[in-house]
């Protein structure tokens, strides 16, 4: 069984059965990397209906995405994550990362703030330098403020990693606590900011409403495909139509797809996101799942299990699910208005697309 093709679909007939959009869906939140796979993603994307596509590329990558995908994708700002010293990398060094990413055209910066971070220091979770509104952080946001970026923000993580992974609040802080510092951060920098993943809060929809109304500057994606689809799934399709409705506009489409050359061959010491794929046909499979399933949740009224295997049901209750089980996949058939809010509008009037 393939973790990306449970179901043996073939997702590229599948993709012909969606209704041509009179305008292409904007993807704000994807991480295109390798001049092999970026075309075979380029095929999925077409075939999907994705027109434009913001990235997360590395510094080093992004001439070689960019010849593959021209004017089809756009950079976001992100650290250089391949320095071992996080702290420099989301800090001081992001001061000097940041404006190389402006000539390439990005107009939004990243600020990763998973709990995972906190592992990179002995610090406890209240007086961590890698808290979002740490002082070296905050120079960070002021920089790309003058230089008239915007935001994006990976905050908290899934409330089954917190029951599991991150149980030591003394270390990560509680989920609820991941918000208190943001809300901080954003009365602090009045730039709009996108939080990702749902806002990393797809578990409780009326939580989002909430944060939404008070900070008028917050705008969400609904990227990270596994954890959007097990939780938005679980509300009733008519809770999940009304959220997004209510919230039109502020709510914008994104995969976060994670595109690598190394899914284009077997290597022994690939990372865990690498060894996702290993030929050019699951590497397919791996991009065109995200963009299937999300699609169909949105768009259908599909009730069945998920194509895309979801460890997170393994971690949290091992005796019932394998690491290769799914969740049911419930679509919430938006109305049109509500969609090309989401596909296109918001994310052509945030960012001038």
């Amino acid at each position: 069984m393939k973790p990306s093709n449970r179901l043996n679909l073939n997702y590229q007939q599948l993709a012909q059965t969606f209704r041509t959009l009179p305008y292409p869906i904007i993807d704000v939140h994807s991480h295109i990397h390798g001049e092999i796979a970026a075309p075979i993603y380029a095929q999925t994307a077409e075939e999907h209906g994705v027109g434009l596509t913001y990235s997360m590329t590395s510094l080093k990558e992004i001439p070689r995405v960019k010849r593959v995908l021209g004017d089809r994708i756009r950079f976001i700002a992100i650290p250089d994550f391949a320095n071992k010293d996080r702290r420099a990398a989301v800090g001081k060094g992001y001061l000097e990362t940041v404006p190389q990413f402006k000539q390439h055209g990005a107009r939004i910066v990243k600020f990763w703030n998973a709990p995972r971070l906190y592992e990179a220091s002995d610090e406890p979770f209240t007086t961590s330098p890698f808290r979002l509104n740490a002082p070296e952080r905050l120079e960070v946001m002021k920089l790309a403020m003058d230089l008239g970026m915007m935001f994006m923000a990976h905050i908290a993580d899934p409330d089954t990693w917190f029951s599991t992974k991150f149980k030591d609040a003394n270390r990560y802080g509680t989920k609820r606590q991941q918000y208190e510092i943001f809300e901080e951060v954003l009365s602090k920098i009045s730039a709009p900011w996108i939080a990702a993943h749902m806002g990393g809060y797809p578990e409780d929809l009326d939580f989002l409403s909430a944060l939404l109304e008070r900070n008028k500057n917050l705008f969400l994606d609904c990227s990270a495909t596994k954890w959007i689809v097990r939780e938005l799934s679980k509300h009733p399709p008519e809770k999940v139509r009304e959220f997004f409705t209510r919230w039109k506009g502020r709510i914008l489409f994104g995969s976060d797809i994670v595109t690598s050359d190394a899914h284009l061959s077997h290597a022994t010491t690939a990372s865990e996101m690498d060894a996702k794929a290993s030929t050019p046909e699951d590497a397919y499979d791996l991009y065109a799942s995200r963009y299937w399933a999300l699609r169909t949740l949105l768009e259908t009224d599909y009730v069945g299990d998920s194509p895309i295997a979801d460890p997170d049901l393994h971690l949290v209750d091992p005796e019932r699910y394998s690491p290769l089980d799914a969740p049911t996949l419930r679509g919430c058939a938006l109305p049109e208005d509500v969609l090309k809010a989401l596909y296109f509008d918001t994310a052509d009037t945030l960012l001038g697309s």
